[in-house]
């Protein structure tokens, strides 16, 4: 069994245990507790049942507390997944979105999430999926603008002689006023 991981020198129990005390982050309290165990000469296995934590994790938030001190005990976000698109390729994509399409080039009228997910497919041989192509143009600041959709067979010219032109009903039922009697 290999020996433990020394603590800081430049810290004690009751300062650990002031600082989980003021604490807002309660994961770092617990960790600050456990540790404070630790420099008050109690056991690992100790410290271990204070965090709820085995003895590697004890191990694994000493080495965070000597490397960062007590802001190295808060848990931090995740990076998450890397981005398909680098920033190059975005500008690209606002450049070909921005010039439109180019009919006889690219055989659209207008951009659609699909034929941009074909075009950066086609530029770059990224595959990506027409959601993350919207979530890409929201980020690039471009909003979805689409047409009042009508009827395939509506004739623009007969529209004028389906329009009401009945008065309108206040009109129609206004009350009649009658003189003031004096």
């Amino acid at each position: 069994m290999g020996r433990a991981i020394t603590l800081r020198e430049d810290f004690k129990g009751p300062v650990l245990r002031r600082l989980a005390k003021a604490s807002r982050d309660a994961g770092q309290s617990r960790r600050l507790l456990a540790l404070a165990e630790i420099y008050d000469g109690g056991r690992r296995t100790d410290a271990a049942r204070i965090g709820d934590v085995g003895l590697q994790v004890i191990r694994d938030w000493v080495l965070r507390f000597n490397t960062k001190g007590p802001k190295g005990l808060i848990d931090g976000k995740a990076p998450g997944k890397r981005p398909k698109l680098n920033e190059d390729q975005r500008q690209a994509l606002a450049g070909m979105v921005e010039s439109g399409p180019i009919p006889a080039i690219h055989g659209v009228v207008r951009w659609r999430r699909k034929d941009l997910a074909f075009w950066i497919f086609e530029e770059f041989g990224i595959s990506l999926d027409e959601s993350t192509v919207g979530r890409e143009l929201r980020a690039l600041g471009f909003s979805k603008i689409s047409a009042r959709p009508r009827h395939y067979g509506q004739n623009e010219f007969a529209v004028e002689d389906f329009k009401k032109t009945s008065p309108s009903r206040w009109k129609r039922f206004a009350p009649v006023s009658l003189p003031i009697p004096t």
